[in-house]
């Protein structure tokens, strides 16, 4: 499907949208207090076996130690202690973030992907993506290249037709690549990160900018400025296809993408129908409840519950991409008499589940119309990324963090900037809000301030919870 990258980029927030057809399909948000860490390789120390988990913990010079299963040593090892020891260095690479309480998971069989290629040092094999069916091409990717003296190589699928020169410059550069990490190796001390995954914005290019993609917008130039020079050096013919977006309304505001966004941190999700489904994230997992809500339909119960869990599938699944949910997730579908209609479903859902680019797997319809699934999990939800526990419920729900609200009253403010011809702006919000604002985003409203050459007000409202806030016309002192 023809793609579309709409990125939002602030001081301290990057925030990615991917649309299909205009539709938003997935969010990415990335604050420098918590990014990423997948892909970075460090060397570590074991401070801890735990052999009941076979697992160890080692001490990456990080806030939480990193956890390192016996499966993520090696493929033949059975028991923890027979490859690491406690005060035993080793080299190891985040392959999911810390989500949670819980720290970052590690494996010492590396990876480093470039655009067509993922480099394997130590494993000799040439793989190719199981989505290249093709049996011809398939043949020709592997008579394209032999594994190098340290390692094999995996063919990404987007590496499908793509000429033997692109390839050979991705091998090239993966060598080079692996031959600066291992200098760094030989002098690198206990707890110090010897490789670093690039910049977000050039991972998108790196890994989402295929043929598909019509275009990225970026609403900074420098930003815009840096993909570019990225892509005319590894993605000469995507260059044109990147623009800065210089225009006042804000970027998100188009298709309704900020207004998707604030819908997806909500539990209900009201179907076209008259159904509806509600989400609940837990630690331990998510539930997801169908309704028939006011649909009530033309023709008996059973098909207007089969057609309201039909329209479900396509919901479920998009929410899931859009919300960012992982592990064990319970689908509560709406208990269905005829066999035909359960089996339809069920093909529905692991049709609609084929376009999440994350690895997912559904188990059967249960009697009571439960289906149990799993979608893999990295990273933190999107919930999870721009809310805390709310402190009024006693960690029963979740309001929006003071950085979320700081940026919602910021992309405010240039709305109404670009709507209303105020003489200056007015921003009434709870107290934490205001004193975050004056703490952290000064620089930033002093330079909207100059840049629009009107005031900006803050005052604190004493009635209004976190999540509460308005931007008023304000004087022009």
């Amino acid at each position: 499907m023809p793609e579309e990258f709409f990125i939002n980029v602030l001081p301290k927030e990057i925030r990615i949208a991917i649309l299909e057809n205009k539709i938003l399909q997935e969010i990415i948000v990335e604050r420098n207090f918590r990014q990423s860490e997948i892909g970075n390789i460090y060397k570590g120390r074991v401070t801890r076996v735990v052999p009941g988990i076979q697992a160890a913990f080692i001490d990456i010079g990080e806030e939480r130690a990193a956890f390192l299963h016996v499966s993520d040593v090696s493929d033949q090892a059975k028991d923890i202690r027979d490859v690491v020891q406690v005060g035993q260095d080793l080299f190891v690479q985040v392959y999911k973030d810390p989500l949670g309480t819980k720290g970052p998971r590690v494996t010492t069989q590396f990876t480093l992907p470039s655009r067509y290629l993922v480099f394997t040092p130590g494993n000799f094999e040439i793989n190719i993506s199981q989505k290249i069916t093709d049996e011809k091409e398939r043949a020709r990717m592997l008579a394209l290249l032999k594994s190098s003296q340290v390692g094999g190589y995996i063919f990404r699928t987007v590496a499908e037709h793509i000429a033997e020169s692109e390839i050979l410059k991705d091998q090239q550069y993966l060598d080079s690549l692996w031959q600066e990490i291992s200098e760094r190796m030989r002098s690198a001390k206990t707890g110090e990160r010897v490789y670093v995954e690039p910049s977000i914005l050039l991972r998108v290019l790196r890994d989402h900018a295929g043929c598909d993609v019509e275009r990225i917008r970026v609403d900074n130039e420098m930003a815009a400025t840096q993909m570019k020079d990225f892509a005319k050096k590894y993605l000469p013919f995507f260059t044109d296809r990147i623009e800065f977006y210089a225009e006042e309304r804000p970027l998100f505001d188009i298709f309704s993408v900020e207004k998707e966004l604030q819908e997806a941190l909500e539990p209900k999700v009201n179907l076209k129908s008259g159904g509806y489904i509600v989400f609940d994230q837990t630690e331990a997992m998510t539930t997801i409840d169908v309704n028939t809500g006011s649909f009530l339909g033309r023709d008996n119960l059973e098909q207007t519950i089969f057609k309201t869990n039909l329209e479900a599938v396509e919901t479920i699944a998009r929410q899931l991409r859009l919300r960012n949910i992982g592990g064990i997730i319970i689908i509560d579908f709406i208990d269905m008499q005829e066999e035909t209609h359960k089996t339809a479903v069920l093909q529905a859902l692991s049709s609609a589940l084929e376009k999440d680019p994350v690895r997912t797997e559904i188990s059967e319809l249960s009697r009571l119309g439960l289906v149990q699934m799993t979608r893999k999990r990295d990273r933190e939800s999107l919930e999870r990324t721009l809310c805390i526990s709310c402190p009024t419920c006693r960690r029963r729900g979740s309001i929006k963090s003071l950085t979320t609200m700081g940026y919602e009253i910021i992309r405010e403010l240039k709305r109404s900037n670009q709507l209303f011809d105020w003489p200056g702006f007015l921003v009434r919000a709870a107290s934490p809000v205001i004193e975050y604002l004056k703490a952290e985003e000064s620089a930033l409203l002093e330079e909207l301030t100059t840049k629009w050459n009107k005031p900006i007000e803050l005052k604190v409202e004493t009635s209004y919870g976190q999540e509460q806030f308005d931007v008023l016309p304000g004087q022009n002192k």
